[in-house]
C-alpha cells in the first residue's frame, strides 16, 4: 500500500469510527451498525468485567474461583457483616464516573456492562412467592448511574446479560454457576425469569439512545446434544434450545421497546451458529468471542461468512487477555473488516489491562490460602485486606499501563514511535531499560516471543514472561533488590530495544551500561539514530543474572535535543537495567 493510501486509509477509518455519536439510536442496517443519520459507527469499548460479575482470575484465585463461593469462603472468614461491606465498597468503587470520563478522553466510545442477575433479582429458589418476580433496586440503580456518565461522554452503553439465572454453560465461572442448582438450560422457572428480567430492562430503557444494544445472553457454552463429550457447546450442530430461547427474550423486549438493537452469541463461547439461523429480528447483531489465536483473515472468515449470508451486522463482543502486539494486530483487522469491538477487561489484578488494581500482603495472604490451604489468615487480616484492595480498585490508585491504551488506539494505523518517558538527559542522566519507547514490534523495540496464540499453535507463548510492568513482548522482572525497580531479561539475539531521549547539552558522552550475565557470551551494539556508536560490545561475565555490573562505552557524541538510542543484542543470555550518561 502507497503512503498517500496509507493515509487516507486512516482518515477513512477515522471518520468510520467517530462520527454520529449523540445522533440518536443505533440500529442494524444490512451489514452495518449505523447512527439515526444513517453514519457507520465503528464501537471501540471495554467489557467492565470483574464489577457486578467477579471471576475469580480477575482475583488471582483459582480455586473455587465462581462469585457465589468466594463470597461464601470469605463469609466463613470474617461473617456477613463485613462481608458484605467488602461487596458494597468494591461495586462503590470499582466503577465510577471518573472511570467513563477516562475511557472517552483514551478515544473509547462504549462500554460493554456484564450484568450479574442477582443484582437484579432474587434467584428461583429465594423467591417469596414460586413464579413471581422480586426486582431489586441495587443493580437498576448501578446501571442508571453508568447510563448518566456515558450520556454525559456521548459512549454508548450495551447491557450484557454475564450471568443469567442458573447458569448458561459448564465455564462455571463465567455465570457464577452453582452445579448443586438446576441450570439454565432445564429449568423453566430460571428461563422464565431470564426472559422477565429483560423485559423488565427493556420498559426502564426504551426511550435511551445511548443504550447501544441488549447482548441477552453471554457466552452459551453448553452441549444440548452430547454434555457429556461436549461440556462446552463447541461440536452442537442444532442448538435447538438457545435458539428458543432467544427467541422467547426476544419476542419479550419486542412487546416492550421495538428500537433498540438485540444481539445475539452463537453456543461454544459465542462462536457456534449451528441451527441458530435464519434470524427472527431485523434489528439484530451477531456478536462472537476471539481469544488466543491468529490475527488474520481466516481466523474470522466464519464470521464474515455468516455476516454474508445473514445480511447482518457483526460485532466482537469481547476478546483481551494477550499483549500489546496482540492487541494491535486484531484491532487492525477488525476494522478493516468494519467490526467493532470491546475488549476484556477495563481492569483487574493483572497488566494487560488499561488499569491494574494493586493487591496487597494481607489480600495476597487471603489468596494463598484459598487456592493452597494451609494456615486460616485472621479475620482482622482477611477484612484488612479486602477493603483495602476495594480502595485500590479506584482508578486513582490502579497503574494505568499507557502502553496498553497507545496499543489499541494509536498503534493499529501507526508506525510512529513515542518516548515512554520524557528522557531529558543531563549529566549522570539516567534511562531504565524497561523504558523503551511506546509502538509497534519491529518499530519501537523488537522481540521474538511477542503474543499468545495457544489456540492455534497448540502450546502457549509467553509475550512479556514477567506479566509485570508493560505488555508488550519485551520480557521484564521485577529487581528484587530495589523497590519499583525492573529490568530486561530472557535477551535473545537479534532483539533491540529503542529510547527516545531529549539531550540538554551536545557533546562526548561516557554511556554506563548496567547489565547481567551468568557465564553467557552476551554482546551488544549501541546505534543512535540508526548509526553505530560502539559495535559488538562484551557483556561482562557477574557469574549470576541477578548480579548487576556497571561498564562503559566512551565517547559517544550525541547532538542536542530529540535522539534515538538503540541497543541491539548481537548475543543475548544477559539480563539489562539501565543506562547513564556522564559528561
Amino acid at each position: 500500500m502507497s503512503f498517500k493510501k496509507s493515509i487516507f486509509y486512516i482518515f477513512l477509518l477515522s471518520i468510520v469510527s467517530f462520527t454520529g455519536f449523540s445522533q440518536g439510536f443505533l440500529k442494524a442496517e444490512g451489514k452495518k451498525i449505523v447512527n439515526q443519520k444513517g453514519e457507520n459507527v465503528l464501537l471501540r469499548g471495554f467489557g467492565l468485567g470483574g464489577w457486578m460479575l467477579q471471576e475469580g482470575y480477575m482475583l488471582k484465585i483459582n480455586k473455587e474461583a465462581q462469585q457465589y463461593r468466594i463470597r461464601e469462603r470469605i463469609e466463613e472468614l470474617m461473617g456477613t457483616k463485613q462481608t458484605q461491606e467488602f461487596y458494597d465498597a468494591w461495586l462503590a468503587n470499582h466503577t465510577r464516573k471518573i472511570d467513563v470520563d477516562s475511557m472517552k478522553r483514551w478515544g473509547f466510545n462504549s462500554i460493554r456492562l456484564p450484568m450479574h442477575y442477582n443484582l437484579y433479582t432474587l434467584p428461583v429458589n429465594k423467591e417469596p412467592v414460586a413464579g413471581k418476580n422480586t426486582w431489586l433496586e441495587k443493580g437498576f440503580a448501578l446501571t442508571d448511574s453508568l447510563l448518566s456518565w456515558c450520556k454525559a461522554n456521548k459512549m454508548y452503553l450495551i447491557l450484557d446479560l454475564h450471568a443469567a439465572p442458573g447458569g448458561q454453560g459448564n465455564d462455571l465461572n463465567i455465570a457464577d454457576r452453582d452445579p448443586s442448582k438446576p441450570y439454565l438450560w432445564d429449568s423453566e422457572a430460571n428461563q422464565e425469569k431470564t426472559i422477565a428480567l429483560w423485559k423488565k430492562l427493556a420498559e426502564r430503557y426504551k426511550d435511551e439512545p445511548y443504550i447501544g444494544a441488549y447482548d441477552i445472553l453471554n457466552e452459551p457454552n453448553y452441549g444440548f446434544t452430547n454434555p457429556e463429550e461436549d461440556k462446552n457447546g463447541t461440536k452442537e450442530k442444532v442448538n435447538a434450545p438457545l435458539r428458543k430461547l432467544m427467541v422467547e427474550i426476544t419476542k419479550a423486549i419486542r412487546e416492550v421497546d421495538q428500537k433498540h438493537i438485540i444481539v445475539i452469541e452463537g453456543n461454544g463461547w459465542g462462536n457456534n451458529y449451528n441451527g441458530i439461523f435464519p434470524l427472527w429480528d431485523k434489528n439484530m447483531v451477531l456478536s462472537y468471542h476471539k481469544y488466543w489465536n491468529y490475527n488474520d483473515q481466516a481466523s474470522i472468515a466464519h464470521i464474515i461468512k455468516a455476516r454474508d449470508e445473514q445480511n447482518v451486522p457483526v460485532w466482537l463482543g469481547e476478546t483481551g487477555e494477550n499483549s500489546n502486539v496482540w492487541f494491535t494486530d486484531a484491532i487492525h483487522l477488525l476494522e478493516k473488516n468494519n467490526i467493532g469491538w470491546a475488549w476484556w477487561p477495563l481492569k483487574k489484578i493483572g497488566a494487560n489491562n488499561p488499569m491494574e488494581i494493586k493487591s496487597n500482603p494481607n489480600y495476597d495472604e487471603l489468596v494463598k490460602y484459598f487456592n493452597n490451604g494451609g494456615n486460616k489468615p485472621k479475620d482482622s487480616n482477611v477484612y484488612s485486606g479486602l477493603m483495602e484492595l476495594a480502595i485500590y480498585s479506584k482508578l486513582e490508585n490502579t497503574i494505568i499501563h499507557r502502553d496498553v491504551i497507545d496499543a489499541m488506539i494509536r498503534q493499529p494505523f501507526s508506525n510512529e514511535t513515542k518516548a515512554f518517558k520524557p528522557n531529558l538527559i543531563k549529566d549522570k542522566s539516567i534511562v531504565y531499560a524497561v523504558d523503551y519507547d511506546l509502538g509497534k514490534n519491529g518499530f519501537a523495540y523488537f522481540d521474538t516471543d511477542t503474543a499468545d496464540y495457544h489456540t492455534s499453535t497448540g502450546k502457549r507463548s509467553a509475550g512479556n514472561r514477567g506479566h509485570i510492568y508493560r505488555n508488550d513482548g519485551v520480557d521484564i522482572v521485577k529487581d528484587s533488590t530495589q523497590y519499583e525497580k525492573y529490568y530486561v531479561n530472557h535477551i535473545e539475539k537479534g532483539e533491540w530495544l529503542q529510547y527516545t531521549i531529549n539531550v540538554a547539552e551536545k557533546g562526548a558522552y561516557i554511556l554506563k551500561i548496567n547489565a547481567a550475565a551468568n557465564h553467557a557470551l552476551g554482546r551488544m551494539t549501541i546505534m543512535i539514530d540508526d548509526k553505530v556508536a560502539a559495535k559488538n560490545i562484551a557483556v561482562p561475565d557477574t557469574r549470576d543474572n541477578n548480579k548487576f555490573a556497571t561498564f562503559e562505552v566512551k565517547n559517544v557524541v550525541l547532538k542536542a535535543g530529540k535522539q534515538k538510542i538503540k541497543v541491539l543484542a548481537d548475543a543475548g543470555g544477559y539480563n539489562f537495567s539501565y543506562l547513564q550518561f556522564v559528561k
